[in-house]
């Protein structure tokens, strides 16, 4: 008696389904470096990148050249930052319709060199082509995922998995930060006030924007490198009043990032640890961090400047920005040891709001 064998589901096709997934996120990779080469360049040398492609090297098609060099740049931090970026490469074939339409103006023009028109139309046409097969192959393969990284990312988090540290988190590129710093205040003040995140781009200064969308989850949007923006859903994965706060991007983000605070009391029982954790994968990966460094954007200086102001709104109500800070960023000023009387009785009479700590609303001097 014969018998037929058949391939099961873990059989010959899932091997070769295996073997086709991930061809979508290596070519992905190669087209976010290229992007962002090219991008660079078209920044750095405007007048050398029109010539290259036959336009005349004037203010106009110079400012132009720059602008489609962010976008460029743009397009290869967030390629590069995300494990399947599926949109920034839909992204990507826009852009390159967009190309398209200004080499289809150049090579009308009677001041264009009509061959190297022709041989940059060729160039974006054939990049179009890749384009459009690593959109459809990140589809498909996002298409399989089934969120795990996200689940692992957020049990950890939580303190639902195998440790709360996250040292051994896999993540491309990534930075570790952690930070801490003592400040003069009870713990159920400072829980409230981070808890509250209208409150953060008070003291952490490269957001621009947090809206909250419910009661966990909320949606960010931060400034990057060179005057790009990035935003981001996020979640909070772990919430214990007064001691500790913890939270995620959600899968799909264009940061991908997740960290946690802690509130503990201080040595002797004077005034409150802050310990903040954080883990990024910042715009480009390990590349991006340090493209990042450059403006003054690093994620480990950032968390100490963040701790720094959050200090000195919390002891003093206001926060000041030192003058001996030089370069593009401004540090916050050391706070007075003293607490403002105004600020005193209104944390002890229990009549704390959002809205009363801002900007100079309280006295003090930086010293």
């Amino acid at each position: 008696m014969a018998i037929q064998q058949t391939d099961r589901p873990g059989g010959r096709y899932q091997e070769g389904r295996r073997r086709s997934e991930g061809n979508g996120e290596r070519l992905a990779q190669g087209l976010g470096w290229f992007s962002l080469g090219l991008g660079l360049a078209q920044i750095a040398a405007p007048g050398g990148m029109a010539r290259l492609i036959g336009v005349p090297d004037d203010d106009e098609n110079q400012q132009m050249m720059r602008a489609v060099g962010m976008r460029e740049v743009a397009s290869g931090l967030g390629i590069l930052s995300q494990r399947h970026p599926e949109g920034w490469a839909w992204a990507r074939v826009g852009g390159d319709v967009m190309d398209l339409s200004l080499l289809g103006g150049a090579w009308a023009s009677d001041r264009t060199d009509k061959e190297r028109v022709a041989a940059a139309t060729v160039a974006v046409v054939g990049v179009l082509a890749l384009d459009l097969l690593c959109g459809r192959q990140l589809s498909d393969e996002g298409g399989r995922g089934d969120g795990h990284g996200y689940m692992k990312q957020a049990r950890r988090l939580s303190g639902h998995g195998r440790t709360q540290s996250m040292e051994d988190e896999q993540w491309s590129g990534a930075v570790h930060v952690r930070k801490s710093v003592t400040i003069n205040r009870p713990a159920e003040e400072l829980y409230r006030f981070w808890r509250d995140f209208d409150n953060l781009p008070r003291f952490m200064t490269h957001l621009e924007e947090i809206r909250k969308l419910n009661d966990k989850r909320s949606h960010w949007k931060a400034k990057g490198p060179v005057g790009f923006t990035f935003e981001w859903d996020a979640e909070i994965t772990e919430d214990r009043p007064n001691e500790r706060l913890a939270w995620a991007s959600v899968p799909g983000s264009s940061v991908h990032s997740a960290g946690s605070v802690n509130f503990k009391k201080g040595p002797g029982g004077r005034g409150t640890v802050v310990e903040v954790e954080m883990r990024v994968d910042p715009p480009g990966g390990a590349f991006g961090a340090k493209v990042a460094k450059l403006f003054g954007k690093e994620p480990g200086q950032q968390v100490t400047d963040h701790l720094r102001a959050f200090k000195q709104i919390m002891e003093t109500g206001h926060l000041t920005r030192s003058d001996a800070s030089f370069g593009m960023i401004k540090h916050p000023a050391s706070p007075p040891s003293s607490l403002p009387r105004e600020l005193q009785a209104e944390l002890q009479s229990g009549s704390y709001s959002s809205g009363s700590y801002t900007s100079g609303s309280y006295g003090g001097t930086a010293s």
